[in-house]
């Protein structure tokens, strides 16, 4: 990647990911000013070219963007929140980790103390800041958005969601609940196959392929999903009721755990008894959007 500029950006906070925001920022030629409670943690990033601030509002004025990534929304509102800081005229890019009703909380906060604000989530690991690789997830105002997107470039792919600014912890959720699927399905699978010997390696590629296959069958579902209709093109749930009974028997014949597919059967088998047995696998949406226990 390579965008040259020379609009000057603050980061505050500099744990792993802090500073590799830090760093791609460098790279790409910005005028980089940081802070970290700890100042040390600095001490790497000024040697690159970064101008390490004394305090939070000496960090905060010298950049007309600030982007933040701290512990938790708490931390943020606990060095942005002194009589002696100001906000006003700042446009401030939150990338802590948290939910979306304090993504919103805030934003309501920030824009309260005069700051223009946009909430954030990073959809990748600090090695991989300022690649291609790195999904850097933002809402809140578009054109705030759009004006600092340039400078955003350096630190990966970013992605505008929406005006609502708990639109990228949801997202980020979303994604996690795909991530930890996909992975928790293949260690059944995986450890299913290790009691005939089959080790992981060998099982892996069949497994993405898999993967791969039921990747492809979303947009369709998701059709489906919108319409609020589920007619049964591929098979039933009442069908796949019975592949799930299989795949616990032979979870529990092998001495496998089977937790995982029960779960996934108790939610089928609450369907198909509110009938829904004759449709579609995606006909489950209404169990998930269920509060627990309704």
């Amino acid at each position: 990647m390579d965008i040259k500029t020379d609009t000057p950006v603050t980061v505050i906070g500099l744990g792993r990911m802090g500073q590799a925001l830090a760093g791609a920022f460098l790279k790409a030629g910005h005028p980089t000013t940081v802070w970290n409670r700890t100042a040390s943690k600095a001490a790497q990033l000024a040697a690159a070219g970064a101008q390490s601030a004394p305090t939070v509002d000496d960090a905060l004025k010298a950049s007309p963007l600030t982007v933040i990534c701290v512990t938790d929304y708490t931390a943020m509102r606990q060095l942005l929140g002194g009589n002696d800081i100001s906000l006003n005229g700042t446009t401030l890019i939150n990338l802590t980790s948290g939910d979306s009703a304090q993504a919103r909380e805030a934003a309501r906060w920030a824009e309260g103390r005069g700051a223009r604000y946009l909430d954030g989530a990073i959809m990748a690991i600090p090695p991989a800041i300022g690649t291609d690789e790195a999904v850097i997830l933002h809402s809140g105002p578009q054109a705030d958005f759009e004006a600092h997107r340039p400078v955003l470039d350096a630190l990966g792919t970013v992605s505008y969601l929406g005006a609502d600014h708990g639109l990228a912890s949801l997202y980020d959720v979303a994604g996690l609940a795909m991530m930890w699927s996909v992975l928790n399905a293949w260690l059944q699978g995986t450890a299913l196959l290790k009691t005939a010997g089959v080790d992981a390696a060998t099982y892996a590629p069949f497994a993405r392929q898999i993967a791969a296959g039921v990747a492809e069958w979303l947009p369709g579902y998701a059709e489906q999903i919108d319409r609020g209709a589920f007619p049964a093109e591929v098979s039933a749930l009442e069908t796949d009721v019975q592949a799930m009974a299989h795949l616990i028997e032979e979870s529990e014949a092998v001495g496998v755990n089977a937790e995982l597919p029960k779960l996934i059967k108790a939610m089928a088998d609450r369907a198909v008894a509110a009938g829904h047995g004759g449709e579609q696998y995606p006909v489950l949406i209404e169990e998930f959007a269920k509060p627990h226990g309704a």
